[in-house]
């Protein structure tokens, strides 16, 4: 009867500490960081990245889906920063590749504006219509820095080598998590309530 008994309660805890499919809207204050960020990384247009990027906010940085989605624009941000540096300092030599740098480098620019203007306005989310207009802004300023990057690396297309093949890995990496921040917004029309009032 012992081991009966014994046996339920460790089955007991065993289904309960690997249960994964909670939903967020069920995430206690108590639940980790790294819970929230595979739950909501799961859908994600680059899930292992998303994980892999987001999993660094340990501890009690992430709590709610929006402090994920600040997470992750910060995340892109500081990419995009990286990638105008390495733009700033890449060697050209025609023309063609000086066009292609110089606009590169704006569209960049473009980029981190968009992605500065988002994590300002995730920082003071209110509930009621007033969400409705940020998340469309959020929305539209996220899928503009995303535009941005692709812009740049349509613009190294007809350039070949090594050059095109660094421009396009460092831009790339920057576009992954920028899709990856604009799915992360697009959930929180869904995740509304746990929003707190500012």
């Amino acid at each position: 009867m012992m081991k009966k008994l014994l046996l339920a309660l460790f089955l007991f805890h065993l289904s309960h500490f690997t249960s994964g499919n909670k939903p967020i809207s069920t995430l206690s204050s108590s639940s980790s960081s790294s819970d929230i960020v595979r739950t909501s990384c799961v859908h994600a247009s680059y899930p292992t990245i998303c994980v892999r990027t987001l999993s660094s906010y340990s501890g009690s940085a992430i709590k709610t889906p929006q402090d994920l989605a600040q997470a992750a624009v910060k995340v892109s941000l500081s990419r995009a920063q990286k990638s105008s540096g390495f733009l700033s300092q890449l060697k050209v030599e025609s023309k063609r590749e000086k066009g292609a740098k110089s606009d590169c480098i704006e569209q960049i620019g473009d980029s981190m504006d968009e992605l500065s203007k988002s994590l300002s306005e995730l920082k003071h989310l209110r509930r009621g219509n007033a969400f409705k207009w940020q998340m469309s802004n959020l929305e539209t300023w996220v899928s503009a820095a995303l535009t941005n990057e692709d812009t740049c690396l349509d613009g190294f297309k007809e350039i070949d080598g090594k050059l095109r093949s660094d421009v396009k890995r460092k831009i790339t990496n920057v576009a992954r998590v920028t899709s990856n921040a604009l799915y992360l917004i697009n959930r929180l029309d869904d995740s509304q309530n746990k929003i707190a009032h500012p």
